[in-house]
Order: structure tokens, then sequence, then C-alpha cells
């Protein structure tokens, strides 16, 4: 790997990898740019993703292919109402000498895709929360660290809800991001009809390897930020908190709970992540708003007088922004 002369040459290269890998994902993935962008961000945040969105927009491919175009290990996991913890984890089993071997599971893999991760019961959904956190696995006692860098990326479908197991607050609360994908456009519908039913078929390359990624992850760490923009974020996260000093109006009136301290500091790392991927070397108060909506979305709850009127969660955080 390439050694810096400085972090201002790191971010420099970090905007041109950034800039390639979008090339080559857009010869598969069209019309979901901003989606690209904030999985992108979160890879270089640290952060896990959870993607929603009715079937067939494509949210396993553009998994896929984001993987493709960095050297990393990959696994699916197709979460099913008999998932169990170990064919996550993985299990000890005894080999012929009659010893106990441990056999590891798909989480161990750089990326992993959770397909349909609320159709699985949660004690099987609690066998993630570990791997997310501390980036290890105990099994039997023993502690077995995780591939880095390592990534969840997580699809929920929003319209099935029968034999579904919502995921539990503390268990959202471990992304970084939650991400809906909308329907594309009839332009970019039109592209994606075209590119797949002919019989070409595009080759993502290769952008970035493990150990770029992690020294991307470590400069995004390092970045600078000003008083005023960490002030921002602060606040932002305080007024989604009803009934305290600092809440907004439409906060106390229609949201039963609001955000904690990890979104003020996903908040700040995610503006200076989205600083670095646009040419900046420190983010300003825009950063902080190009990533609060996915930040927030999944880490405010709506009171019901807000579910009575029809009052969406994206139009609550687009007040407080």
């Amino acid at each position: 790997m390439k050694q810096f002369q400085s972090d201002k040459e790191a971010a420099d290269a970090l905007f041109q990898s950034v800039k390639t890998l979008n090339q080559e994902i857009s010869k598969v993935i069209v019309g979901q740019d901003e989606v690209v962008r904030l999985v992108l961000t979160a890879i270089f945040s640290q952060g896990h993703c959870l993607l929603v969105g009715v079937p067939g927009l494509a949210k396993t491919l553009l998994i896929h292919t984001i993987a493709s175009s960095l050297d990393l290990s990959f696994n699916r996991i197709q979460f099913t109402p008999d998932l169990m913890p170990s064919d996550i984890v993985g299990s000890e089993t005894m080999d012929q000498s009659r010893n106990f071997q441990f056999v590891k599971g798909p989480v161990f893999s750089n990326i992993i895709l959770a397909d349909e991760i609320n159709r699985t019961p949660p004690k099987t959904q609690a066998a993630l929360l570990e791997s997310m956190q501390e980036y290890s696995v105990t099994v039997a006692g023993r502690k077995y660290d995780l591939p880095r860098p390592f990534f969840v990326l997580a699809t929920q479908n929003p319209i099935e809800q029968e034999g579904t197991y919502p995921l539990p607050e503390a268990q959202l609360d471990r992304f970084m991001f939650n991400i809906t994908l909308g329907y594309p456009s009839f332009e970019a519908e039109k592209q994606i009809v075209k590119n797949t039913t002919s019989g070409q078929k595009a080759t993502v390359n290769k952008v970035l390897h493990s150990e770029e990624i992690m020294a991307f992850q470590e400069l995004v760490r390092r970045v600078p930020v000003v008083d005023n923009v960490v002030d921002y974020a602060v606040k932002l996260v305080h007024k989604t908190r009803p009934n305290t000093g600092m809440a907004a109006p439409v906060a106390n009136q229609f949201l039963e709970w609001g955000a904690g301290p990890r979104a003020s500091q996903h908040l700040i790392v995610g503006a200076k992540c989205n600083a670095l991927l646009n040419g900046k070397y420190s983010p300003d108060i825009e950063d902080v708003q190009a990533v609060a909506l996915p930040i927030l979305r999944h880490r405010i709850v709506r009171n019901f007088k807000a579910e009575a009127e029809g009052i969406t969660t994206e139009k609550i955080i687009q007040d407080l922004l």
C-alpha cells in the first residue's frame, strides 16, 4: 500500500478512489447515486447500514456490487424464522479425535449482507449485536475476533409485515444509517431494463483492498472539526428529545422519544466522511445536514398524535433541520 506524506495527500487519494468506485458501481447500479453515497460514507466511517425498500429495487445487487468493487470477503446470510444464532456465528463440533473445534460461521467475513433481517426471531437478531459493536463473537466462553474491516449491510422489506420481528431499538441504534430506497425514475428504469435484458454482463473491477480501506477509516477520524459544527450536530440531536430544555416544538408535539448520544457521534463522523468524499478537508454544517436524515430516521419514535395525523419521521426531521 502506498504511504502518504500527509493527511491532505491521503484525503485527495480517497476523493479520487471514491470517484473510481462510483464509476465501477454505476456499471451495474443505475439511478441510486444517493444510496451508493450513503453506503460508501458508512463504510469509510466504520458504520453499518440498514436498507429499507420494497422487493425488486436491487438492494442485494447493490451490496454485492459494492463488495465486488472492494477487495473484501463477502457473505450473504438469508434470515428466516428457523435461523439459529449458531448459523450466523458458528459452533463447536467434535472432530474424529473427540476434541472440540470451533467451526466459523458466515459472520467471519469483511462484508455481511443480512438479507431480510426482520424475518428472524430476536434471539438470532441478537447474535449480530456483539459482532456489530465489539467486532468479535463469543462461543462457549471463548472470544473470537472478526476480520477487519467489518460491515453489516442489512435489508428489510417494509410492506410484508406478517411473520416478521421488528428490530428492537437497541439493535436499530447499532446501524449508523437507515437508508430508504425509492422507485427508480422513468429514464433510470429504462436503462435498467436495457442493461438486464441484453446478453452483456458488466465486469466490476476491484478498486480498494482492506489495508487501504482501514487507512482511510483512520483518516476520517483524524479530520479536524470546528466547534460550531459540533455545536450544530449536538443541538440538532437535543432538539429531538421531547420535554427537555432544548426540545424543538415539533418534538414536543409529535415525538415520544428522541435520539441518544450515538446519533451525535455518527453525525460528526458522517459529516467528516461526507466532506472528504466531496473533496473538502473539514466538514461544515451542510455536511452534517447531508447525513442527518438517515442517521436520525431510526432513532426517533413518533407518538400517537403524529401517527394519527400522518406526520412522517422524515417530515419531523426536515422541520428540525
